[in-house]
């Protein structure tokens, strides 16, 4: 089991910035991924960015890509995603998640995910 806790969202004006954390606990060594995600009302979740543990590869949706930037800290067992030029359809429900698994793109192919933390960005 890994257990994920993400905290860091809030509310933002468009064009600031937020940075998210991910702790993770348990059998951190189990997961080779840990990915972002977000939903906004309405809308299903979706893919914004990944990270390797082992060799930090990293990987971005393209309607982040050059704003967001995603990393990770492996003795803090934690992963971040430092979100700038934030814009208002940044907005929604932020999770982390990881995977044992190369679907890193995919909600499917995540094994654990955190509870979520809301992020909003007023225009």
């Amino acid at each position: 089991q890994v257990q994920l806790v993400e905290s860091g969202g809030g509310l933002v004006q468009a064009g600031g910035s937020l940075r998210l954390s991910c702790a993770a606990s348990g059998r951190t060594f189990s997961s080779n991924y840990m990915g972002w995600f977000r939903q906004a009302p309405g809308k299903e979740r979706e893919f914004v960015a990944a990270i390797s543990w082992s060799e930090s590869n990293t990987f971005y949706a393209n309607s982040v890509k050059g704003r967001f930037t995603i990393s990770r800290d492996n003795a803090k067992n934690t992963v971040y995603l430092q979100m700038n030029s934030l814009k208002s359809e940044d907005t929604g429900v932020y999770y982390c998640a990881a995977t044992t698994s190369a679907l890193i793109t995919r909600v499917g192919g995540y094994d654990y995910w955190g509870q979520g933390t809301q992020v909003t960005v007023s225009s």
